[in-house]
């Protein structure tokens, strides 16, 4: 069976899922909105620069998790999936997802965001196979650490090659869609890159290495 493999924020979603819980936990005043938002938003751009250190963004992102309540946090991520996770899935999208499931194709989000934040929205969208950066818990509740290897850039990598190497498939056909830099590794070793919706950086090297560009963004 054929692996497709999607990326999840500004590839499947219309946005960055990991930014905008930041934003939705300063909005409810969960977390110091001025300061939280300034923090938020340069991570962002260091991410979209390719000069993200993603063990200094979990640090700051995770810590929330690890101040409330399991009950708390549940509420608050329904919520933000109907207000803030909905409304950017496009029917592309949706679409896309359907054509490699009628064609029995195997499908994984494979994303750097945390698992709290992505797991509801792949069971949103029908992806049984998720690998996303994993927070800790212990007793039940979240620790503010990351458990095991980042799922970003090259631990995108070896977290997938654990998986298959436990699950005895293999990337033979398999397919990779995104629209990051960060990605560039991960796309490089599948049989079908596909960027959707590309940075700067990752359309031109796309052009100059023949993958197709697609856009999963509805008219």
């Amino acid at each position: 069976m054929t692996l497709a493999i999607f990326d999840l924020d500004n590839t499947l979603l219309t946005g960055d899922s990991d930014y905008l819980w930041g934003r939705f936990l300063a909005s409810k005043g969960v977390v110091d909105g001025d300061a939280y938002e300034r923090e938020n938003l340069r991570f962002y751009e260091e991410y979209k620069a390719g000069q993200l250190n993603i063990y200094e963004f979990l640090a700051f992102s995770l810590r929330p998790l690890a101040e409330m309540e399991p009950s708390t946090l549940k509420q608050l991520h329904q919520e933000f999936m109907a207000s803030q996770i909905l409304p950017i899935i496009s029917q592309k999208s949706r679409a896309l997802l359907e054509k490699h499931r009628q064609q029995g194709d195997i499908l994984m989000i494979i994303t750097a965001t945390n698992r709290f934040v992505t797991q509801p929205i792949a069971e949103e969208l029908g992806i049984e196979h998720l690998l996303a950066t994993e927070p800790e818990m212990l007793d039940g509740r979240y620790t503010g650490q990351v458990s095991g290897v980042p799922c970003f850039q090259e631990g995108k990598i070896k977290r997938l090659d654990a998986w298959l190497a436990s699950t005895q498939h293999s990337m033979e056909g398999s397919w990779f869609y995104s629209d990051s830099l960060n990605d560039i590794p991960l796309l490089e070793r599948v049989e079908n890159p596909v960027a959707v919706d590309p940075d700067e950086t990752l359309a031109q090297h796309a052009e100059m290495v023949g993958w197709p560009i697609i856009s999963l963004r509805d008219e």
